[in-house]
């Protein structure tokens, strides 16, 4: 069983920063990768990286914005959100797995372990 609780919500200005955590339980051997809703889709993946490794991935709407990483020490994950527009107003989550296949690392389907959110608000 993994848990993850997500932190570093709020209310910011269009062009301001946040910066998500996600503490992860169970921290090697997992992909952990920030979900928020997408328009006709529950939830869709924004950024995922790979506990321990180097890989990250990125949808296209926050390439160069958005910056996932890592501190092992604290077992956390972080989102770090850049110029940050109005439309990524959502709840965001973290969540685990320990693989997934092909090209499918935005379904939520893929995952087993989901922390309970965190609202970010971008107001114009």
């Amino acid at each position: 069983q993994v848990q993850l609780v997500e932190s570093g919500g709020g209310s910011v200005q269009a062009g301001g920063s946040l910066r998500l955590s996600c503490l992860v339980s169970r921290y090697t051997g997992y992909f952990v990768t920030w979900f928020r809703p997408a328009p006709g889709k529950e939830r869709e993946g924004v950024a995922l990286i790979d506990i321990g490794g180097t890989t990250t991935y990125y949808t296209d709407s926050v390439k160069g914005r958005f910056t996932i990483s890592q501190d092992n020490a604290k077992n956390t994950v972080f989102l770090q959100m850049n110029s940050l527009k109005p439309e990524d107003t959502a709840m965001y989550y973290c969540a685990a797995t320990s693989s997934f296949k092909n090209g499918r690392w935005r379904h939520p389907l893929e995952y087993n372990y989901w922390g309970q959110g965190t609202q970010v608000t971008v107001s114009s």
